[in-house]
């Protein structure tokens, strides 16, 4: 089984910048693509960011573009998030996804699109 382990969640003020990263372990993952997806409170889960895995295309949630900057190491299976200018509405639970096969692009931003989830860190941005 593949484990997913996030780490580098926080508290930060408003304006300021925040790094997570996603380990994969256990069973051998080649990924296909890895992202983030992040849950605030009372709201449904939502896609923030995504890396294909071969040639590292990414992909952001309009919420966070020009902000947030996804990237990977190929070498240990590792997805990084730098958050930077933060703001009380990047505040939640931040998950780590990783997708075996390619279900098509359109699935890279969906939930429905990756196999293997984190146990979420959270990040709470103060005003």
């Amino acid at each position: 089984q593949v484990e997913l382990v996030e780490s580098g969640g926080g508290l930060v003020q408003a304006g300021g910048s925040l790094g997570l990263s996603c380990a994969a372990s256990g069973r051998t993952l080649n990924p296909y693509a890895m992202g983030w997806f992040r849950q605030a409170p009372g709201k449904e889960r939502e896609f923030v960011a995504a890396i294909r895995w071969s040639g590292g295309s990414t992909y952001y949630a309009d919420s966070v573009k020009g902000r947030f900057t996804i990237s990977r190491d190929n070498a240990v299976i590792t997805v990084f998030l730098q958050m930077n200018s933060l703001t009380p509405e990047d505040t939640a639970v931040y998950y780590c996804a990783a997708a075996r096969y390619n279900r098509g692009t359109l699935y890279i931003t969906r939930e429905s699109g990756y196999d293997y989830w984190g146990q979420g860190t959270q990040v709470t941005v103060s005003s």
